[in-house]
């Protein structure tokens, strides 16, 4: 059964729950937005590039990376009417009491988006605002293209602050790790 949405209906959490299963979806102010098209090879290669990056350095720490799909409520609540579920590209929790058998109940330490030209104005706007309202104390937007990454950092007042911007060559100092060092050569190949 393919799904079709009401696009006069406003979804919450516990509708999406009941969609199938073989369909990607993100819930967005209870907004449906399908995951389709399949990503491209490159956004697949940066996506394993990051991913191998990240678990390494993990391996018996107590923070986690998953990939997409990955479900994340960032604003959970228990009668499951949150209208908002979104499946970023890569995400680090280091609170295990926020995953569950259905992916993350809460905010992610860490977001990364591949962006694409069909979702480069949702990564760009609205996740961005969903991200830092709910406390993602750091987002990556990937550029696969340009082969660039733009990183932003909560800062105190809970706002992003200015963008920091790295290309194929670069090193990214991860924020949230101190001392982990990502060379973006291996990264964009």
């Amino acid at each position: 059964m393919v799904f079709a949405p009401d696009p006069n209906r406003r979804y919450t959490y516990k509708d999406y729950l009941e969609w199938p299963d073989e369909e990607r979806w993100e819930l967005i102010g209870g907004i449906p937005f399908n995951m389709t098209p399949a990503p491209t090879p490159d956004h697949q290669r940066i996506l394993r590039e990051l991913l191998t990056e990240f678990n390494y350095y993990l391996r018996g720490k107590t923070c986690e990376v998953y990939p997409a799909p990955f479900d994340v409520r960032l604003f959970p609540n228990e009668k499951q009417d949150d209208d908002t579920v979104v499946q970023p590209d890569l995400v680090i929790i280091c609170d295990s009491s926020k995953i569950n058998k259905k992916g993350c109940d809460g905010s992610p330490d860490l977001i990364v988006e591949i962006i694409s030209p069909s979702t480069a104005k949702k990564d760009r706007f609205e996740k961005f605002n969903l991200y830092q309202r709910a406390g993602v104390k750091e987002y990556w937007m990937v550029q696969p293209v340009e082969q660039v990454i733009e990183v932003y950092k909560l800062n105190e007042q809970g706002k992003y602050g200015e963008r920091e911007v790295y290309s194929k060559g670069d090193h990214i100092r991860v924020g949230i790790f101190q001392d982990l060092d990502i060379d973006l050569s291996h990264v964009f190949r």
